[in-house]
């Protein structure tokens, strides 16, 4: 692959720039600073952070994906030109087209749809695969608003049902400390979490490292020996996926039976605890369920040990660890909340921190979504969407349902905002996302259900490269890097910092700004005033400056300074942290959470009046619908993970060389389940199950547990003749069902067999 255009091998004739500037952001849970080397109108070279390194405003260090950028920058397989299809839809077969051929064929389709169906059936997916304000999604949502509206959505695949789950215990997202508190903390439990990889916020893996040198013992649950297990923690705990309930269940059996818990606490800041706590009769409390006291089955270690692996011992040791070395951190990853009832094990590890008293203090953590306190960290959308006339909104995940019954779908299928849904998807604008195809489940249902044209009629998708997503539209734009344009970005989730993202060099071909393209759509709409408001992309990043000036950083510089200075990145240093419900802590009484009982909610009023045995009122645990103890596990007797690479954000950067070669796409399968199917390491194996089958080369290592295997997800699906994926991606195996409260991805719920690739 050939990095830089042909002139950066000729004598350069202009000097070196070095311009500080943010990471393109692909949604891998950081924003970082880079150091750009520009000669000659080309990047010849990526840095990171070189400023003053400090604990209040420390240095945002980037990955290896953000230094290995240029090999994604300058590849040879970027679009460079408008295409429309001329084979069948998904075939991959596209021919170069003008600008305006093309853009005034999105128009004329937006407008027939809106004519034939109505603006319910137009349609923005879930995308994050490039953010700075302007270029991602966002641009699109904003012409769809003018435009009349289209038909929204809420939560996201990431976050689905921790999103949802929080809220109904503490009232709020807001469940964070600022990491700096995390030196405070004497124990650390990373449960499912993996900052060293997918990162959570650009230096959570830092802060993790220090607090342990200043003395935090670090304690990493999860089915793989990750690089945080590695790097980060004292002691790594295999358990079987799935089952991170049952385990936390049994340590409040300890807890409660052994009297660790904080038992001042959760008489004058819970409800729900036992039965002396209880907002009506007939309800069961949280300790009735742990002690079995309805069920029979006391959740004691011994239990929890039939069903997550884990020896009874060491369950019993954490739980006394957790409860007595305080404060502490219980941090929940977000993998196991994408499982088939992922709201049971977010409220389950917020009552673990609640009956140990680890709210609101310092060093401690409430756990849930805990977006930070006091202000819940990034802004996200700085720049006006404006508000969707089309008031009809579905679960993020549920767009494919949207597509096949959308007219059917009520208020029971989480239909928000209206009784039901007056159209089925019938156009599809899809920028920067490939969850089309690559990063939904099941991926073959999704292929069939777009290839058909009679659903969904039309595809328009924006985007660097021809991406699975891509090969199944209709008209192709080829988009700018955030190089290539103008742009801002604040932190994410944690931190408190805004960087700049200057333009450093003209695009190739062809390319546009998603800005751009929209705005020079919304001109042939109509409406490209309203659009503009006669601003450029510089003109808005001036304007969006200006709001998170009115909003977090008074003394932010403007646009003119942060250039000139070059400094790249403005912070808000952190020297007193702030500690989420320490208001709540100090007077519940006068601090009342946003609760109908005004306290945390170890069980729910509101979720008991649902009456549903799936969404029970205190977290429980529930078997999934595909495990190693359900009849399917006779034909597949494996799980499959599916962990977020180094080697990939996502789905972006699976083509970039450089990663592949350090983080090869590959399946993970202990030596005792490797040895049972004649599997030696290197080998080709094939994976799957009825959903379909992948063939990948495999990886046979101690650092993934017996009974599992693990692929890391986004690799670029790939089918042969047969329909069988040659590149590994996961949701071929996975399962498009949803968990039952939020509506959310349950795609970490899946059962494989594995054998030698013939």
């Amino acid at each position: 692959m050939k990095l830089f255009p042909r002139k950066l091998v000729e004598k350069a004739s202009a000097p070196e720039r070095l311009v500080r500037v943010g990471c393109p952001a692909h949604n891998c849970g950081g924003r970082c600073l880079l150091i750009a080397h520009v000669q000659d109108g080309v990047i010849t070279r990526l840095d990171t952070d070189d400023r003053p390194d400090t604990l209040a405003a420390p240095q945002l260090r980037a990955c290896v994906r953000g230094r290995a950028y240029l090999r994604r920058q300058y590849h040879p397989d970027r679009l460079l030109y408008p295409m429309k299809r001329v084979g069948a839809r998904g075939e991959g077969k596209f021919e170069r087209i003008s600008w305006d051929e093309a853009l005034d064929t999105v128009a004329q389709q937006m407008r027939r749809v809106k004519a034939t169906y109505g603006n319910s059936a137009l349609f923005v997916p879930y995308g994050t695969g490039s953010h700075n304000q302007l270029n991602g999604s966002q641009t699109a949502r904003r012409l769809m608003n003018l435009f009349g509206g289209c038909l929204g959505f809420y939560n996201s695949y990431s976050w689905g049902a921790i999103n949802i789950a929080t809220p109904y215990v503490y009232g709020t997202l807001q469940t964070g400390n600022q990491r700096q508190d995390w030196l405070n903390s004497k124990y650390i439990l990373m449960w499912g979490w993996n900052p060293a990889e997918m990162r959570d916020g650009t230096n959570s893996d830092y802060f993790i490292k220090l607090a342990r040198e200043n003395g935090a013992r670090v304690v990493c649950i999860d089915p793989r020996h990750s690089l945080s297990a590695a790097s980060l923690a004292d002691e790594w705990v295999p358990i079987r996926p799935g089952t991170d309930v049952a385990m936390m269940s049994a340590m409040a059996y300890v807890m409660i039976t052994e009297e660790l818990y904080d038992e001042e606490f959760v008489r004058t800041h819970c409800v729900g605890f036992d039965s002396s706590q209880m907002p009506s009769e007939g309800g069961e409390s949280y300790a009735d369920y742990v002690l079995g006291m309805r069920d029979g089955t006391p959740k004691t270690p011994e239990w929890a040990e039939a069903i997550t692996a884990v020896p009874r011992e060491t369950i019993t040791r954490i739980a006394r660890e957790y409860a007595t070395c305080k404060p502490g951190v219980l941090y929940q990853g977000y993998g196991m909340q994408r499982r088939a009832y992922g709201e049971q094990v977010v409220r389950a590890g917020c009552v673990l921190a609640a009956i140990t008293g680890n709210v609101g203090v310092p060093g401690g953590w409430a756990s849930g979504m805990a977006l930070q306190a006091p202000d819940g960290g990034a802004l996200w959308n700085v720049f006006p969407l404006g508000d969707n006339p089309v008031k009809a909104t579905i679960p993020v995940f549920l767009w494919t349902e949207a597509v096949l019954r959308g007219k059917e779908m009520t208020r029971a299928d989480g239909i928000v905002g209206a009784e039901k849904l007056d159209n089925n998807i019938k156009l599809i604008y899809a920028v920067a996302t490939n969850t089309l195809i690559n990063q939904h489940a099941n991926v073959n249902r999704s292929a069939r259900i777009l290839r058909d044209e009679n659903l969904v009629e039309f595809i328009v998708v924006q985007d660097n490269f021809l991406t699975p997503t891509a090969r199944f539209a209709d008209i192709v734009l080829p988009t700018c890097t955030q190089f290539e344009m103008w742009g801002v970005e604040d932190c994410w989730k944690y931190g408190d910092e805004v960087l700049l993202q200057p333009k450093l060099v003209e695009p190739p071909g062809e390319c546009k700004s998603d800005y751009r393209i929209c705005a020079e759509i919304a001109a042939r709409l109509g409406i490209g005033d309203a659009y503009t408001e006669g601003r450029d992309e510089r003109a808005w990043v001036e304007w969006m400056l200006a709001r998170y000036r009115a909003t977090r950083f008074p003394n932010l510089p403007s646009l003119d300074e942060f250039e000139s200075s070059n400094i790249g990145v403005y912070a808000n240093p952190v020297t007193q942290p702030a500690i989420a419900f320490a208001a709540f802590r100090a007077n519940p009484d006068a601090h009342r959470l946003n609760t109908p009982s005004g306290k945390i909610e170890i069980f729910s009023q509101r979720l008991h009046s649902m009456d549903n045995a799936e969404i029970p009122a205190v977290p429980k645990y529930i078997p999934e619908w595909e495990s190693p103890f359900g009849p399917e596990a006779q034909q597949y007797p494996l799980q499959a993970v599916g962990h977020h690479t180094l080697h990939r954000v996502h789905s972006s950067h699976d083509n970039n060389d450089w990663l592949e070669e350090a983080f090869p796409q590959r399946v993970f399968i202990n030596p005792i389940e490797a040895q049972a199917r004649g599997i030696a390491d290197g080998d080709s194996v094939k994976v799957y199950n009825a959903r379909g089958a992948i063939v990948l080369p495999c990886r046979v290592t101690n650092r993934v547990m017996p009974g599992v295997v693990d692929i890391p997800e986004g690799a670029w699906w790939t089918p042969d003749e047969n329909g069988i994926d040659r590149r590994g991606n996961i949701n071929v195996l996975t399962s498009e069902r949803w968990t039952p409260l939020a509506f959310a991805t349950a795609q970490h719920t899946a059962m494989v067999q594995v054998e030698r690739s013939q």
